[in-house]
Protein backbone atom coordinates (compact mmCIF):
# COMPACT_ATOMS: atom_id res chain seq x y z
CA UNK A 1 0.00 0.00 0.00
CA UNK A 2 2.61 2.46 0.40
CA UNK A 3 3.99 2.11 -2.70
CA UNK A 4 0.53 2.81 -4.35
CA UNK A 5 -0.25 6.12 -2.35
CA UNK A 6 3.43 7.48 -3.23
CA UNK A 7 2.60 6.95 -7.11
CA UNK A 8 -0.99 8.46 -6.76
CA UNK A 9 -0.18 11.58 -6.01
CA UNK A 10 2.29 12.25 -3.56
CA UNK A 11 5.45 14.04 -4.11
CA UNK A 12 8.51 12.43 -3.50
CA UNK A 13 10.58 14.12 -0.52
CA UNK A 14 13.93 14.29 -2.09
CA UNK A 15 12.97 15.97 -5.52
CA UNK A 16 11.42 20.01 -4.21
CA UNK A 17 8.48 21.42 -5.64
CA UNK A 18 9.38 24.44 -8.60
CA UNK A 19 7.86 26.98 -6.42
CA UNK A 20 10.26 26.06 -3.80
CA UNK A 21 13.34 26.13 -5.86
CA UNK A 22 11.84 29.38 -7.66
CA UNK A 23 11.62 31.63 -4.01
CA UNK A 24 14.85 29.80 -2.90
CA UNK A 25 16.30 31.33 -6.08
CA UNK A 26 14.78 34.72 -5.57
CA UNK A 27 15.96 34.71 -2.21
CA UNK A 28 19.25 33.56 -2.97
CA UNK A 29 19.40 36.51 -5.29
CA UNK A 30 18.31 38.94 -3.07
CA UNK A 31 20.69 38.20 -0.43
CA UNK A 32 23.50 38.12 -3.15
CA UNK A 33 22.29 41.71 -4.24
CA UNK A 34 22.65 42.67 -0.59
CA UNK A 35 25.78 41.16 0.25
CA UNK A 36 26.69 42.79 -2.76
CA UNK A 37 25.81 46.29 -2.34
CA UNK A 38 26.22 46.72 1.47
CA UNK A 39 29.26 43.71 2.67
CA UNK A 40 31.35 43.51 -0.19
CA UNK A 41 32.27 47.64 -0.24
CA UNK A 42 32.95 47.17 3.02
CA UNK A 43 34.90 44.27 2.81
CA UNK A 44 36.96 45.80 -0.12
CA UNK A 45 37.12 49.22 1.73
CA UNK A 46 39.13 47.48 5.02
CA UNK A 47 40.89 45.49 2.45
CA UNK A 48 42.04 49.01 0.98
CA UNK A 49 42.47 50.80 4.63
CA UNK A 50 44.60 47.87 5.67
CA UNK A 51 46.85 48.33 2.25
CA UNK A 52 47.33 51.81 2.80
CA UNK A 53 48.09 51.50 6.46
CA UNK A 54 50.77 48.30 5.69
CA UNK A 55 52.25 50.48 2.77
CA UNK A 56 52.13 53.52 4.87
CA UNK A 57 53.62 51.59 7.56
CA UNK A 58 56.38 50.44 5.31
CA UNK A 59 56.75 53.45 3.77
CA UNK A 60 57.53 55.09 6.98
CA UNK A 61 59.08 52.23 8.25
CA UNK A 62 61.42 52.97 5.23
CA UNK A 63 61.55 56.39 5.62
CA UNK A 64 62.48 55.74 9.64
CA UNK A 65 65.40 53.54 8.02
CA UNK A 66 66.61 56.04 5.45
CA UNK A 67 66.52 58.67 8.89
CA UNK A 68 68.96 56.21 10.98
CA UNK A 69 70.86 55.56 7.94
CA UNK A 70 71.63 59.36 7.67
CA UNK A 71 72.02 60.07 11.15
CA UNK A 72 74.33 57.26 11.67
CA UNK A 73 76.14 58.40 8.71
CA UNK A 74 76.42 61.88 10.37
CA UNK A 75 77.80 60.37 13.59
CA UNK A 76 80.46 58.86 11.65
CA UNK A 77 81.03 61.99 10.33
CA UNK A 78 80.86 63.21 13.77
CA UNK A 79 82.50 60.60 14.74
CA UNK A 80 85.72 60.81 12.17
CA UNK A 81 85.99 65.13 12.65
CA UNK A 82 86.40 64.31 16.51
CA UNK A 83 89.08 61.82 16.12
CA UNK A 84 90.77 64.13 13.39
CA UNK A 85 90.41 66.88 16.02
CA UNK A 86 91.94 64.67 18.69
CA UNK A 87 94.73 63.71 16.42
CA UNK A 88 95.01 67.87 15.87
CA UNK A 89 95.07 68.67 19.56
CA UNK A 90 97.92 65.59 20.27
CA UNK A 91 99.52 67.31 17.60
CA UNK A 92 99.64 70.70 19.07
CA UNK A 93 100.42 69.28 22.80
CA UNK A 94 103.76 67.53 21.14
CA UNK A 95 104.45 70.51 19.37
CA UNK A 96 103.25 72.98 22.50
CA UNK A 97 105.72 70.45 24.76
CA UNK A 98 108.59 70.40 22.60
CA UNK A 99 108.18 73.82 22.35
CA UNK A 100 108.26 74.27 26.22
CA UNK A 101 111.05 72.33 26.74
CA UNK A 102 113.41 73.98 24.17
CA UNK A 103 112.28 77.06 25.96
CA UNK A 104 112.59 75.99 29.80
CA UNK A 105 116.60 74.71 28.15
CA UNK A 106 117.05 77.98 26.85
CA UNK A 107 115.88 79.61 30.52
CA UNK A 108 118.47 76.44 32.08
CA UNK A 109 121.44 77.90 30.19
CA UNK A 110 120.61 81.58 30.36
CA UNK A 111 120.39 80.99 34.03
CA UNK A 112 123.64 79.09 34.30
CA UNK A 113 124.91 81.45 32.34
CA UNK A 114 124.18 83.90 34.68
CA UNK A 115 124.91 82.01 37.55
CA UNK A 116 128.77 81.05 35.56
CA UNK A 117 129.05 85.22 35.03
CA UNK A 118 127.81 86.35 38.92
CA UNK A 119 130.46 83.68 40.18
CA UNK A 120 133.19 85.27 38.05
CA UNK A 121 132.26 88.58 38.77
CA UNK A 122 132.30 87.85 42.58
CA UNK A 123 135.45 85.68 42.27
CA UNK A 124 136.91 89.03 40.28
CA UNK A 125 135.76 91.19 43.17
CA UNK A 126 137.10 88.53 45.59
CA UNK A 127 140.55 88.96 44.03
CA UNK A 128 140.75 92.63 43.68
CA UNK A 129 140.23 92.66 47.36
CA UNK A 130 142.84 90.13 48.09
CA UNK A 131 145.05 92.22 46.10
CA UNK A 132 143.90 95.61 47.90
CA UNK A 133 143.91 93.65 51.13
CA UNK A 134 148.01 92.03 50.09
CA UNK A 135 149.04 95.16 48.57
CA UNK A 136 148.27 97.07 52.03
CA UNK A 137 150.03 94.02 54.55
CA UNK A 138 152.55 93.66 51.11
CA UNK A 139 153.60 97.92 51.70
CA UNK A 140 153.71 97.59 55.71
CA UNK A 141 155.77 94.75 55.71
CA UNK A 142 158.00 96.42 53.04
CA UNK A 143 158.16 99.67 54.64
CA UNK A 144 159.06 98.17 58.24
CA UNK A 145 161.61 96.13 55.93
CA UNK A 146 163.18 98.94 54.08
CA UNK A 147 162.83 101.00 57.24
CA UNK A 148 165.27 98.49 58.75
CA UNK A 149 167.50 97.84 56.40
CA UNK A 150 168.20 101.94 55.46
CA UNK A 151 168.03 102.44 59.07
CA UNK A 152 165.71 105.28 58.47
CA UNK A 153 161.92 105.36 59.21
CA UNK A 154 159.62 105.62 56.65
CA UNK A 155 156.78 106.62 58.66
CA UNK A 156 155.83 109.05 56.08
CA UNK A 157 152.46 108.04 54.42
CA UNK A 158 153.30 109.39 51.04
CA UNK A 159 156.88 108.19 50.99
CA UNK A 160 155.54 104.99 52.43
CA UNK A 161 153.08 104.80 49.35
CA UNK A 162 155.64 105.75 46.75
CA UNK A 163 157.74 102.74 48.02
CA UNK A 164 155.35 100.08 48.14
CA UNK A 165 154.14 101.19 44.53
CA UNK A 166 157.49 101.12 43.29
CA UNK A 167 158.32 97.67 45.10
CA UNK A 168 155.03 95.90 43.51
CA UNK A 169 155.61 97.61 39.71
CA UNK A 170 158.91 95.98 39.74
CA UNK A 171 157.35 92.65 41.31
CA UNK A 172 154.64 92.69 38.31
CA UNK A 173 157.27 93.22 36.05
CA UNK A 174 159.33 90.47 37.06
CA UNK A 175 156.31 87.80 37.20
CA UNK A 176 155.12 89.07 33.37
CA UNK A 177 159.46 88.46 32.35
CA UNK A 178 159.44 85.32 34.08
CA UNK A 179 155.86 84.50 32.27
CA UNK A 180 156.91 84.69 28.76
Amino acid sequence: MHESVLAAGELNPLIPHLSELILSAVVFLILVAAVWKFVVPNFEKAYADRTAAIEGGLEAAESKQAEADAKLAELEQQLSDARHEAARIREEAREQGAAIIVEMREQAQAESTRIVDHGKAQIEAERQQAITSLRAEVGSLATGLAGRIVGESLEDEARQSRVVDRFLAELEAGQQSGAR
